[in-house]
């Protein structure tokens, strides 16, 4: 018996020391160079434990404080932080299109420029601020719990906004460029009118009468999944610049659950005009309240409140679907001076 406990302790030794340092080898010569050093870049878990932080913040920590507390008004908060995502967001469409996106990327298929001149440099920084997005998007749900808007603080809401910093790291650390960075590029845009439409509601009635448009900002979030989708599935058919197919799966997923989401969202919303739906889409009257299900694919409330869907994450990477251009005997390998975001 103590022969047998011997050998499987060994053989889970053996296996444990094998997945180390493959986990070792991908983390450190399979993945970008330029980015390693990067803030958060070393390796994927503090940026999960900061996602975790959150959900654990913003369903169980955050309503605790607030048990006893009124909610808070923070309509001039709102607005200022709102305008700042504006800011923000402009800039990083900014980037993505003098990045690539406007200025030589492919659309049929863009490899990623792993060399250090100043575009590809610049490019690579700009697909690390998007990651750094999706940490300031939490004030998003830390306003919800803040002002006791508990029914926005759904599950869908926190795993989408949880699990954005965990997918887009993967990005950074092994693609930073390339073809998959037109989700970015898209997102960026519709962002900049997202936020206004959030700093513009939070300003009160007056200007909420104005805010006739909040269909057609659901109507360019479908558009975005759809271009997203094509513009992902079309290098399963032809592959000719070597992009990792890994990230184009990870991100062709994204689009079609989010497309259906928000499709789900817009039928019950502007299609279906019974009582019951008529009540789910009450006028917003505050920043960030109903008209957030646009943003976050989240589904409106109805009855009890509770929302059926779950998040899609890709759980492991080879070092083939991570960065075949990286590899030594790679034929496409783009590390030379000669030679990119829900988030």
């Amino acid at each position: 018996m103590t022969i047998f406990m011997d050998s499987y302790r060994a053989e889970i030794e053996e296996y444990l020391t094998k997945f180390y340092d493959g986990w070792r080898d991908l983390m450190d010569n399979k993945s970008d160079p330029r980015t390693r050093d990067y803030p958060l870049m070393s390796s994927p878990f503090p940026t999960i434990a900061i996602s975790l932080t959150y959900a654990y913040c913003v369903k169980v920590l955050g309503p605790k404080l607030m048990e006893n507390r009124k909610p808070f008004e923070l309509r001039k908060v709102l607005i200022v932080y709102n305008a700042a995502q504006v800011i923000f967001s402009a800039w990083l469409f900014y980037e993505s299109c003098i990045g690539g996106w406007l200025n030589g990327y492919n659309l049929r298929c863009e490899p990623v420029d792993y060399s250090y001149s100043p575009k590809a440099i610049r490019t690579a920084e700009g697909c690390w601020w998007y990651y750094f997005s999706k940490f300031t998007e939490f004030f998003d749900t830390f306003f919800f719990v803040m002002r006791k808007r508990y029914d926005q603080v759904s599950t869908l809401h926190v795993i989408h906004h949880g699990i954005m910093p965990v997918s887009v790291w993967w990005g950074v650390k092994f693609t930073p460029g390339g073809h998959s960075t037109f989700f970015g590029f898209l997102n960026t845009f519709v962002h900049i009118i997202m936020y206004a439409y959030y700093m513009l509601a939070a300003m009160g009635p007056k200007v909420q009468r104005y805010l006739w448009w909040k269909k057609y900002l659901t109507v360019l979030q479908m558009i975005q999944f759809v271009l997203v989708m094509v513009h992902s599935f079309q290098l399963f058919f032809k592959n000719d610049c070597n992009y990792p197919i890994g990230f184009a799966y990870f991100i062709g997923a994204h689009a079609v659950m989010f497309y259906f989401l928000f499709s789900n969202f817009y039928k019950r919303a502007y299609v279906k005009r019974d009582g019951k739906d008529k009540s789910a889409v009450k006028a917003n009257g505050h920043a960030n309240g109903h008209a957030k299900a646009l943003k976050d694919g989240e589904v409106t409330p109805v009855r009890n409140g509770k929302v059926n869907g779950f998040h899609n994450t890709f759980s492991k990477f080879t070092t083939e679907m991570c960065n075949p251009a990286l590899n030594s005997n790679s034929a496409a390998r783009q590390r030379v001076p000669i030679n990119a975001g829900n988030k």
